[in-house]
């Protein structure tokens, strides 16, 4: 027998906890520069306790081919992917109108 999501009350395999919670997203991305002029994606906003941080990260590099890390609830991805960044995270099922780009 499958587990039962505690959070909505259905099979984990039909679990639609994290669906709702990256339409609910607030989500900043933005470019910052680091030392020796190397530049940073920084993506701010996602709540840890309801998006799995770790698989999206590991994600997002793979897509970009970066490095990448995640300091304090934020995704640091080395390079400026900014404008890519919104079309990858819409198609991963976060709402376009939460998204901010700075």
């Amino acid at each position: 027998m499958s587990e039962i999501c505690s959070t909505c009350g259905l099979p984990n395999e039909l679990c639609v906890c994290e669906t709702i919670a990256k339409e609910t997203q607030k989500i900043t991305v933005m470019t910052e520069p680091k030392k020796f002029k190397r530049v940073y994606t920084v993506i701010t906003g996602i709540d840890r306790k309801e998006i799995d941080l770790k698989d999206l990260t590991k994600k997002l590099k793979a897509k970009f081919a970066c490095g990448g890390t995640i300091k304090d609830g934020k995704i640091e991805l080395q390079g400026d992917h900014k404008k890519e960044i919104r079309e990858l995270l819409v198609g991963m099922g976060f709402a376009p109108e939460t998204i901010e780009l700075k």
